[in-house]
């Protein structure tokens, strides 16, 4: 449950970086927007399956909460600072 509460923020936040590139420059930089949001989450929950695997054994595994949400949690925290630099906060 907690997988997918993560996974719709991060729609969420792919629409709203693509429609604020989308409006202030062109079409083109919102697609390359949103390859961005791709590329960080894909390769960076690559990165935090190792350390969840790590931090979390495997016996502890209930249905709520494995090593894959533990890993997405560990993602979510450094992509939400980058996300607000590099989308939300104007230069």
């Amino acid at each position: 449950m907690i997988e997918l509460l993560i996974f719709e923020l991060h729609i969420v936040g792919a629409l709203y970086a693509f429609t604020k590139n989308w409006l202030k420059g062109s079409l083109k930089d919102g697609f390359l927007a949103v390859a961005i949001i791709g590329l960080i989450f894909t390769i960076g929950w690559a990165l935090t399956s190792p350390i969840a695997s790590l931090i979390m054994p495997q016996k502890l595994n209930s249905i709520y909460f494995t090593t894959d949400t533990l890993s997405l949690v560990i993602l979510f925290i450094p992509e939400v600072v980058f996300f607000y630099f590099y989308f939300v906060k104007d230069k």
